[in-house]
């Protein structure tokens, strides 16, 4: 409309002098001057819709947090609510854990069956190492009354069955000594090596147990809100990421700004670039008085792929014929000022409009100037989207 007006010059200035002449306005009369009001109006349109592209898919995206839970059984407690804040650290519900419990009762069981065993290992050790030295003490003894019999045969007194009977009993004695030694060597490796093995295992078993004891109570990991709770006490805990037992709307990064997304076509990739002005219309923020229903913003990232090409591994080889829609290019905006984000609604669907102004030179200042008219179709769109949105054009009501 704007368009039309601004290059209608040609038009009036014919048709004033068709009348300073007295003649009369016929389309012949008019032919080349509305000729040249069409030619211009095409050119004006082709340069304010290619340097100051608009998108009405813009969306405050926001994340949320499925609640599933990690074990099996039935829901015991559930003291939260539909729409109730929570903290990080809250329980949001419990499942029967007797299974879990028992579980942890066994594996601490096993625990003290290995410290049991470690002092029964201790007190074998110290009987093991007296016969150590008892079986020495025996051993010298006999080496000794071996050592006097072969005096005593030498010397034609004593006989040779006394020196085999002691020899006999010194290796008897030996083999006792030998045998002790080995039985405080596996004390030893049992004190040193396996009872720690066991109790290694042991105490892994009893975490293992107190992890699926504490898997029975599902806390938050956010803070947020509470939404879609399908879950009620004595109904079966859902494992399954696509059948949550809960929604939880997080609250915002404090450390991140809000990002509007918005698609664009391809074709604007030539005049779209990161810190280019725009403005945002949000449908949430509409509002009879217009206070704040349009904020200025900047193009903050622009995603380096259209969705529409990306492929995935798979049984069946590529058609292109199958992907003949085009893609978007899709540009993240973010707000000028900081506290209009306290005013954004997760998840609004937005008008976006930028505007070029990085040309120098005076061609640059033109096309920067018609962005005007880009910026007043916006607050009209604006006031035919609150028309809308009350029911007055057949939209959707309040």
């Amino acid at each position: 409309m704007f368009e039309l007006l601004l290059t209608s010059f040609p038009v009036i200035f014919r048709y004033f002098q068709l009348k300073r002449r007295g003649e009369a306005m016929t389309v012949w009369n008019m032919r080349a001057a509305v000729f040249l009001w069409a030619i211009l109006a095409f050119f004006l349109f082709i340069l304010i819709f290619y340097f100051h592209p608009k998108s009405y898919s813009g969306l405050v995206p926001f994340r949320t947090v499925s609640v599933v839970a990690q074990t099996n059984g039935p829901v015991i407690e559930l003291p939260i609510r539909n729409g109730q804040r929570v903290s990080e650290g809250d329980l949001l519900f419990r499942i029967e854990d007797h299974t879990q419990k028992a579980a942890l009762s066994q594996a601490e069981a096993g625990l003290g069956a290995v410290s049991a065993a470690e002092a029964k290992s201790a007190d074998a050790l110290k009987v093991a190492e007296a016969s150590v030295q008892e079986s020495t003490a025996a051993l010298k003894k006999l080496q000794v009354d071996l050592e006097n019999a072969q005096t005593l045969f030498e010397k034609k007194v004593g006989t040779q069955d006394a020196v085999r009977k002691l020899e006999a009993t010194v290796a008897v004695a030996e083999a006792e000594l030998s045998a002790a030694e080995s039985r405080v060597a596996s004390a030893r490796t049992d004190i040193s090596q396996t009872i720690p093995a066991q109790r290694a295992t042991a105490q892994a078993a009893v975490e293992a147990a107190r992890v699926a004891l504490d898997k029975t109570e599902v806390r938050s990991f956010t803070d947020g809100v509470i939404t879609q709770l399908v879950m009620s006490e004595g109904s079966p805990a859902s494992q399954l990421i696509l059948s949550p037992a809960m929604i939880i709307i997080p609250d915002r990064p404090k450390d991140l700004p809000i990002r509007i997304t918005a698609g664009f076509s391809q074709v604007a990739r030539a005049s779209i670039y990161e810190g280019m002005p725009a403005e945002i219309a949000c449908d949430s923020n509409i509002n009879l008085s217009f206070r704040n229903a349009v904020l200025p913003a900047r193009v903050a990232f622009i995603q380096p792929a259209v969705a529409a090409g990306q492929i995935v591994p798979g049984g069946q080889l590529l058609e292109p014929n199958l992907r003949m829609a085009r893609g978007s290019m899709v540009v993240f905006f973010e707000l000028e000022h900081l506290e209009h984000q306290k005013i954004m609604l997760d998840g609004s669907g937005c008008l976006v409009q930028t505007y070029t102004n990085n040309i120098d030179g005076i061609s640059g200042h033109i096309i920067a100037a018609t962005g005007v008219i880009k910026a007043v179709g916006l607050r009209l769109k604006v006031w035919g989207s609150m028309i809308s949105g009350i029911g007055l054009a057949g939209g959707e009501a309040h």
